[in-house]
């Protein structure tokens, strides 16, 4: 199977098409790149940025550059010596404007008729034969004068549209009257009757919901990918690209959410085999692994995306000795807060997970609950058995079972819900049964929903409320581990490298809470915590929203993402409106004080006032701590980009992170890459004669360590991962491997490194072979060589011999 040595992931849109990333594929290559990984580029929704919410999977979207422009760009790819891997979402398609979709407009208007009705997962039965739409203001009864008919015909409406507001709906066949074309309430009560769809209040879709959508988007409809003919329709874009030499690899979003993952990985892969030949099989997963979890060993897959190295390589440079000082700190302030202590990360997730179980996932709960066999449903009521599924839910420890396999997590979910909850002992015992039996539909869709439960849950609520590092809240992180040592991330290296060596490893992505360079600069108050704890109190002396945990999330993201532009007018009123728009999504999203469906607009005001001052009055005193602890996030940011890049597996570069990727969560880190400036510094670097660049605020020395790091790769076999060894009084400063004549040298805890005075008579013990340092040029014997030497000019080097 073929497969990249190195990925770079380009976000393609409307204002960036296929014919901009042709433009950068000369820099891709200058970069030392091997393949440009796209994002989705099938037609989505007009106006999406992110591609993921298709509406169409039969073309590429125009709006990105069309079948022509991916033409453009494979040719101007291969010119290059690039691969192509391709984002592709099977799980759901956009329905936000249903007219756009041709598949849901169709079944918005002939419902079970339609020839589309079996690609989406419906309960017609629950929704009385309908579509249940929830985008109404309020109740039909308050708002049904607001909704009107328009019998103009259209081709794709011949019998004329339902409007309500922005919002067009298509009339069934036979059923528009002169009556409603008037505006009577009772004709277009009755001509509402007549469709097959029902509009409802948007509320109503946590519980009443009749369709499965992407976690809580209800404008994500699922999609039945696993019936034949829905893969074929859905698919045959996609293998177009492969068997035309217009993709070498394909990147599945959301597995999870599909009803059998691997059946799907080996339909795909039969496919893909077929259309491309034996070599066209290079298939990641979006997958995410709860910490100690294992991929599946049968999914036909190359390996995840790489949140779980993500983790290992934060972690690793994670100070262990600022745990109990943070976490003492946490205690004060929710002391101060009138807040109850935390008793643990698990019993908070289960208690998040539970929230959502509670709320925007009833719909899907209760769609298990109307599956169960009869006399179960007989034996209890209704909310007696949602209560036990959601118990169930809130205790599951992974994001899914795959039944037969992954049992085990069935039953000691079932096993915690009955300690948590001994009352519901009898019904949970006898419910486990019918959700391990995979001849069930039920056993199926509650593995479909045990995924959207943890990653509303903890991803998108407890992130927000477990504040005491918040480098450490990342997708695919475990919170509860504070830090990994240097023994501990080669293991977890070694067995990537024996079990997945081609899995893509990452640091950045358009998922992730916060850009790896922010949380580089986070991760140094685990360092200085008490001086973190003086600085916060300073900083919530000038502006506090009387949250205190809440304050430390969002005093961290100011310090963590404060950019180098932020020392002009313009680029820290930039850097304010960002900053508000974080605030206001991590406030919702802990819904703790505020929410989305309901805000408390005196908390929003004070959260709003503290950005304000953070960029305001309290500018010079942000900056100048920001100063303080810079060169030791800077060394964290270098030494994790050298470990990604030359660890086990296939890393990724998140565009524009070649130099420092100090964004915050999305949509913040879609912004757009200043790719001139990026090809300019790196011609910069590369020129003859031309001096080591500083490490500062510009982040040359960064797109130095990129740049050399994917060329060694691309350069030379990594065939092997053995772990190097440091003797002397700052060993534990360093993280060193050896990739077969390749050597990659990192420092770790920066600021206690500098607290000692340096690395004193600490050595790397290198094999007895000269060496040179392609960051600098430098030349060493090899041999016992002592770091103070080796790491003089940067906090990392890269040796080969």
């Amino acid at each position: 199977m073929r497969h990249p040595l190195s990925t770079y992931r380009l976000q393609i849109r409307e204002s960036f098409t296929l014919d901009d990333a042709a433009e950068v594929t000369g820099y891709l290559r200058d970069l030392g790149v091997s393949w440009a990984y796209l994002s989705p580029i099938l037609e989505a929704t007009p106006g999406s940025d992110h591609g993921y919410d298709v509406v169409d999977a039969t073309r590429v979207d125009s709006a990105r550059g069309g079948a022509e422009g991916l033409d453009r760009f494979a040719a101007a790819a291969r010119a290059e010596g690039l691969g192509i891997l391709i984002d592709i979402v099977p799980n759901h398609m956009g329905v936000s404007e249903p007219r756009s979709n041709a598949w849901w407009w169709d079944v918005l208007r002939l419902g079970r008729a339609s020839a589309h009705a079996t690609a989406f997962d419906i309960d017609w039965e629950f929704g009385g034969g309908k579509v249940r739409v929830s985008v109404l203001g309020d109740h039909l009864d308050a708002v049904i004068d607001e909704i009107s008919y328009d019998p103009t015909p259209a081709d794709d409406a011949p019998d004329g549209l339902i409007r309500y507001y922005d919002h067009a709906f298509p009339v069934a066949p036979g059923t528009g009257t002169d009556a409603a074309a008037s505006g009577s309430r009772d004709a277009i009560e009755a001509l509402l009757d007549a469709q097959n769809f029902e509009l409802r209040f948007w509320q109503d879709e946590a519980a009443e919901l009749n369709y499965r959508r992407f976690f809580a988007v209800t404008t994500l409809a699922g999609v039945r990918v696993e019936r034949p003919e829905v893969f074929q329709a859905t698919h045959a874009e996609i293998l177009r690209w492969v068997r035309e030499g217009l993709a070498d690899g394909l990147r599945v979003d959301h597995p999870d959410g599909l009803v059998d993952p691997g059946g799907y990985l080996d339909q795909l892969a039969a496919a893909l085999t077929e259309a491309g030949g034996p070599d066209a099989g290079y298939v990641l997963v979006e997958k995410i692994l709860e910490h100690g979890e294992a991929l599946p060993s049968w999914w036909k897959t190359a390996g995840t995306t790489g949140y779980d190295a993500l983790a290992e390589i934060d972690r690793v440079l994670t100070d262990p000795a600022g745990e109990a000082a943070l976490d003492a700190l946490d205690a004060r302030l929710r002391t101060a807060s009138d807040l109850a202590p935390l008793t643990g990360w698990h019993d908070l997730i289960h208690d998040t997970k539970r929230k959502i179980a509670d709320s925007i996932q009833v719909s899907e709960i209760r769609r298990i609950v109307r599956g169960l066999p009869a006399p179960l449903r007989e034996e209890f009521e209704v909310e007696v058995l949602q209560d036990a599924l959601a118990e169930i839910l809130a205790c599951f420890p992974t994001y899914r079972s795959y039944l037969p396999a992954g049992r085990a997590h069935l039953d000691a979910a079932a096993g915690e819900a009955e300690v948590r909850r001994p009352e519901l002992g009898d019904v949970i015992e006898k419910l486990v049964p019918a959700l391990a039996d995979t001849a069930l539909e039920i056993a199926w869709r509650f593995q479909q929903t045990t995924g959207p439960v943890m990653a509303k849950g903890v991803e998108d609520t407890a992130f927000y409320r477990f504040t005491r590092l918040g480098s450490l809240t990342e997708v695919g992180g475990d919170p509860g581990q504070f830090s990994l040592d240097v023994a501990g991330f080669h293991a977890a290296q070694a067995a990537r490298h024996a079990s997945w060596p081609t899995a893509m490893t990452t640091l950045s992505t358009h998922d992730t809470k916060r850009g790896e360079d922010t949380r580089a600069r986070i991760a140094v108050l685990a360092e200085i915590p008490e001086r973190w704890a003086e600085v916060l109190e300073e900083f919530r002396g000038i502006a506090s929203t009387g949250h205190g945990p809440f304050d430390a999330l969002l005093w961290q993201a100011i310090v963590g993402a404060w950019p180098a532009t932020a020392s002009t007018r313009h680029g820290l009123s930039e850097y304010r409106e960002r900053l508000h728009a974080y605030a206001e999504k991590a406030a919702r999203e802990a819904s703790e004080v505020t929410g989305w469906w309901e805000q408390d607009e005196a908390f929003e005001d004070r959260m709003h006032a503290l950005v304000d001052a953070a960029t305001g009055r309290a500018a010079d005193r942000v900056r100048a701590f920001v100063d303080e602890i810079s060169a030791a996030g800077w060394s964290n940011g270098l030494s994790a980009k050298l470990l990604q890049l030359l660890g086990a597996g296939v890393p990724d570069v998140y565009q524009g992170s070649e130099l420092w990727e100090q964004s915050l969560v999305d949509p913040d880190n879609r912004r757009a890459v200043d790719f001139a400036e990026r090809r300019r510094l790196l011609a910069s670097i590369d020129a003859e004669g031309a001096a080591s660049p500083a490490v500062d605020e510009t982040g040359a020395a960064k797109l130095l360590v990129t740049s050399r790091a994917l060329r060694v790769r691309r350069e030379k076999p990594l065939d092997v991962y053995r772990a190097l060894e440091a003797a002397g009084v700052a060993s534990d400063h360093v993280v060193a491997l050896d990739r077969g004549g390749v050597f990659a040298v990192a420092t770790r805890l920066p600021w206690g490194l500098a607290e000692r005075g340096g690395w004193g008579d600490t050595v790397l013990l290198l094999p007895e072979t000269p060496v040179t340092d392609v960051l600098t040029g430098r030349e060493f014997p090899g041999g016992p060589t002592p770091l103070s030497a080796l790491l003089a000019t940067y906090p990392v080097a890269l040796l080969v011999r």
